[in-house]
């Protein structure tokens, strides 16, 4: 069971870690420097998750909230740490937040007042995202700003061109 549960997915993301950087160093201050949502802050919130599952009452719900947290802020804080975008990543927080409020909804008894504040901060962190995104692909490509002006004429050529539909 601890070989297919742990060691299993470690070696495999050491095993896409090397293929992905063949020539990485791999010491372990590089490691923890790196890693280190994957090392400690996504086991602990599939901590808390196999915690809340392993009961067998609903007493432990409220366990989600912050394990549903904890692990979507690992899985960004991962990304972050491999691409180097902690400028842009950061509305990940905010999907974290909106996870772990969905995951009491879900498991506990869905209170639809639960609701309101999930759908505030996901679209929140969906609105940054696309901002961030469309950002990045102006400032930092020579060719998005020129894709971009494409697309707004193409848009606008279409626009004009389309027929009105009679009613």
């Amino acid at each position: 069971m601890v070989k297919k549960a742990i060691i299993g997915p470690v070696l495999l993301l050491i095993g896409l870690y090397f293929l992905l950087n063949p020539a990485g160093e791999m010491s372990p201050g590089y490691i923890f420097a790196h890693f280190w949502p994957t090392l400690f802050v996504i086991p602990l919130g599939l901590f808390f998750h196999w915690m809340h599952f392993s009961m067998l009452s609903r007493k432990g719900v409220g366990l989600l909230v912050p394990g549903g947290i904890l692990l979507v802020s690992g899985i960004f804080c991962q990304i972050a740490m491999l691409m180097n975008n902690w400028g842009s990543i950061w509305p990940g927080f905010l999907l974290a937040a909106a996870a772990g409020l969905f995951e009491l909804y879900w498991f506990g008894g869905r209170n639809k007042w639960l609701l309101i504040p999930i759908y505030i901060l996901t679209i929140l962190s969906m609105l940054f995202f696309v901002v961030f995104s469309i950002g990045n692909l102006m400032s930092e490509t020579f060719l998005g700003q020129p894709i971009l002006a494409i697309v707004l004429v193409l848009a606008g050529f279409v626009l004009m061109m389309s027929r009105k539909k009679s009613t």
